[in-house]
């Protein structure tokens, strides 16, 4: 124990900094916010002050803080039974199994349970490389698939640059559709969706059809900058996977369970796909838990030879129950329609921020799964702060992000973004106490406009 620490607050500080690591970060200078309880859309650290959780924690706690009814179903689950290994069946795998069946796409009919996303990614890509007797994964540059060297290689997230010497073979990268900073410099957003979907098709026929497994993308772009896809280029995607008898992976970690406003973020695209990859929201946080989907034709082929695929604790008893529980708080507290109506109304309450605020370059929104962009001109379009900024590069952007935790929010702000994803709990009072802030912060970036 410090012998200066006289309270139980330093001590849980200074506990955690001396024998934890955390997360992206270099370990010195830090200053994590002590949270202490939640509840709702609030966090409170343990000096009482309050914040407003604007991101969800990482996009991940849908249902809101605190939930207890999440907390009997899991006391419950413990008291029956806490684990058995995943040869054996329970209750809560079943009814989650079913339950997910049913509101995914008619064909994925059966479930493999991981412990989060990334390893629902690493499964789904093994799965698509053992059914379709190829290597190659195909997948767009500015995305994140999670932090395991699989998931990490087919990202095109720049974390992986510290460990990608030894990144996963067979990885192929390809531009975004991305209408706001359009590569090809589309005149619309569908001429957007078809360069790029033409670009990607080019790729492939380099890299030879014949030898691509699977394209994964994101339902709907997370921490890359929430970029939207274009109309058509679900569908365009879809007719490069059939045409090349390639299978079609959708990443719904961050865009799943109710985040756009359906169910899944590739819901909006009307497009069949052959894995979805799952978690996040799955469990709104309460506990680890991911899923990969998979179409019922795939699964079939393993009913007379052996699924290699392996978990200790795939299909944990314990999350099976919290996810069977939080799927039950989505529906009977109607938190899908939530999300449609309460997305409008931010949608309308941040046009008008960008009235006032010159910063402001764009908004990208789907649901409550929004990010703000910031520019330093909106006719170039030069950004407040550059993709993979270094850390001198991030001047304006850290005084934004200190100022918008100064105000009592904790939210994801990332280069020049800042994230608007809040609990779909979320109401327009709770909205406009959010908005009120990150307008205040913002007005610190518009200085720096020309």
């Amino acid at each position: 124990m410090h012998p200066t620490l006289d309270t139980d607050k330093d001590q849980i500080l200074h506990d955690n900094l001396d024998h934890t690591l955390f997360s992206w970060s270099k370990q010195t200078g830090l200053n994590p916010i002590n949270a202490e309880r939640a509840e709702g859309v609030y966090v409170w650290d343990r000096d009482g002050k309050r914040y407003l959780d604007f991101s969800s924690q990482l996009m991940n706690v849908n249902i809101g803080h605190g939930d207890q009814r999440v907390t009997e179903a899991v006391a419950a689950q413990m008291r029956e039974l806490s684990y058995v290994y995943p040869g054996m069946i329970t209750k809560a795998r079943g009814d989650l199994g079913k339950r997910l069946a049913e509101i995914t796409a008619p064909n994925l009919t059966k479930a493999f349970f991981t412990l989060g996303g990334a390893e629902a990614i690493e499964n789904a890509i093994k799965l698509a490389r053992v059914y379709t007797g190829r290597h190659k994964i195909v997948s767009l540059y500015q995305s994140f698939h999670g932090a395991s060297y699989g998931a990490i290689s087919v990202g095109g997230d720049p974390r992986k640059f510290a460990v990608d010497s030894q990144a996963m073979p067979g990885t192929v990268h390809v531009e975004n559709p991305f209408f706001y900073r359009c590569p090809w410099y589309s005149a619309t957003p569908e001429e957007c969706a078809q360069r790029a979907a033409d670009a990607m098709e080019r790729i492939i026929g380099y890299e030879n059809p014949g030898s691509v497994a699977a394209i994964i993308l994101e339902g709907e772009s997370g921490t890359s900058g929430c970029i939207k896809y274009p109309p058509g280029y679900w569908k365009r995607v879809r007719e490069i996977c059939d045409k090349h008898g390639i299978l079609l992976i959708a990443d719904e970690v961050m865009s799943g369970f109710g985040r756009t406003g359906k169910w899944f973020g590739s819901d909006h695209h009307g497009v069949k796909v052959d894995l979805m990859c799952m978690a996040k929201g799955i469990t709104a946080g309460y506990l680890p838990l991911g899923a990969v989907m998979v179409d019922e034709k795939i699964a079939k082929t393993f009913d007379e030879k052996p699924l290699p695929l392996g978990l200790t604790y795939s299909a944990h008893p314990v999350s099976c129950a919290a996810a069977v529980a939080v799927l039950d708080i989505y529906e009977s507290d109607n938190l899908l329609e939530n999300t449609v109506e309460m997305g409008k109304y931010m949608d309308e309450q941040v046009a008008q921020l960008m009235r006032h605020h010159p910063s402001i370059g764009d908004w990208r929104n789907t649901g409550l799964f929004g990010c703000i962009e910031l520019v330093k001109n909106r006719d170039t379009k030069e950004p407040m702060a550059p993709w993979n900024a270094t850390n001198d590069q991030m001047a304006i952007m850290n005084q934004v992000a200190a100022k918008i935790r100064e105000l009592g929010m904790y939210t994801f702000v990332r280069w020049n973004y800042i994230f608007i994803c809040p609990p779909l709990t979320i109401n327009k009072e709770e909205i406009n106490e959010g908005l009120a802030i990150i307008s205040e912060a913002i007005s610190i970036a518009d200085k720096y406009v020309y």
